[in-house]
């Protein structure tokens, strides 16, 4: 399934330098300038993942496939963005689709950078950006609950919908949704409130591995688990760089991940997913599920077929296919399992498919 993060923030916080990290593309304009992105940029990313590249080894795969996730470079937001100032609605829009929103925060001073406020607050810029999408979403509740259009959500929709504009209109804490509600659910409303957040404190290269005032001030507010502290522009640096050159760099720099590599687990952690494989002379593959996947839920990632008609999944633990070498030597081990409908992948496990046309 991989998954889809948006990047917002105000103009001119790195969005579009970040993006083109990310993406190791040029496709995102990074000017000095705010609404310099107009269209949402794109970027589809392979899941590096060395536990596949082993797979691809051993089966001695033609193919080998990461599995992806996009990114959306989502222009600047400002202040009355929910009522339309700048390109706001149109950019608002574009959050609706995504699975989690990077807020990307500016955490560095600069004289060479247009700042849309007077100063640097990374707290204010947060809650800019946060107050216009309750505006957004307290507009979309509102219509959606008018009687004309009530009879059109289901009941649970509804009642979601009366909660969350109660939280916005009393400064709740909306999250608290979550506890009371499937996941499904909360998705089909389509807030941009309920949207799982990362956060990411650009700072300048010589803050990378210590953080500065800003990072330290942010993180006591919104704590560390979602919060990332990256310098954009060394992120785009690194990636124009050969893989030979880049642990060098990045141990000068006193880093030891990309903060694609950052994003990435963060992200998995946040959205609750993991990553189960096939592994074969054609292909070996990397899958993203959700955790606590049943094994029929699983195999209609690969085809909705593979669901309906479900038979069962030979299943290898991924230690154990690297120790016996492959499918053969499992199955003579007697490390090969048969799993049924009620079986709970794990991460990492190999995964073969039976099942009805």
């Amino acid at each position: 399934m991989g998954f889809k993060c948006g990047i917002v923030g105000l103009p001119n916080v790195g969005k579009s330098t970040l993006f083109n990290a990310l993406t190791n593309s040029s496709k995102a304009q990074a000017e000095n300038f705010p609404f310099c992105t107009i269209e949402p940029n794109i970027g589809i990313v392979p899941v590096q993942d060395d536990r596949l590249d082993k797979l691809f080894e051993i089966s001695n795969s033609k193919k080998k496939i990461y599995t992806t996730i996009s990114f959306i470079d989502i222009a600047g937001l400002v202040k009355g963005a929910s009522d339309g100032e700048g390109l706001g609605n149109k950019f608002l829009s574009h959050i609706r689709e995504v699975d989690a929103v990077i807020h990307m925060i500016r955490c560095f001073d600069s004289d060479d950078i247009q700042n849309v406020n007077k100063n640097v607050d990374p707290i204010r810029d947060l809650e800019i950006i946060e107050t216009e999408m309750k505006l957004a979403d307290m507009d979309s509740i509102e219509k959606r609950l008018e009687k004309k259009n009530k009879s059109k959500n289901s009941e649970i929709q509804n009642e979601i919908l009366t909660i969350a504009l109660d939280c916005i209109n009393n400064n709740k804490n909306i999250s608290e949704l979550f506890k009371n509600f499937e996941m499904k659910e909360i998705k089909n409303t389509g807030l941009l409130s309920l949207k799982p957040k990362l956060y990411v404190c650009n700072v300048e290269e010589e803050n990378i591995s210590t953080g500065n005032k800003y990072t330290e001030t942010f993180i006591d507010s919104y704590g560390q688990d979602n919060t990332i502290v990256i310098s954009a522009e060394i992120e785009n640096q690194i990636n124009q760089l050969k893989e030979s050159e880049k642990y060098g760099f990045m141990k000068l720099l006193k880093i030891k991940h990309t903060g694609l590599n950052n994003l990435i687990n963060k992200g998995y952690n946040l959205l609750e997913l993991e990553t189960f494989f096939t592994s074969g002379p054609e292909e070996s593959r990397a899958w993203t599920i959700k955790k606590n996947c049943n094994a029929p839920d699983a195999a209609s990632e690969i085809h909705t077929d593979f669901k309906k008609g479900f038979i069962r999944a030979e299943t290898i633990s991924f230690d154990d296919f690297v120790k016996f070498n492959g499918w053969q030597e499992c199955r003579n081990k007697g490390k090969m399992r048969l799993e049924g409908k009620d079986y709970i992948v794990k991460d990492g496990d190999i995964l073969n498919f039976r099942f009805n046309t």
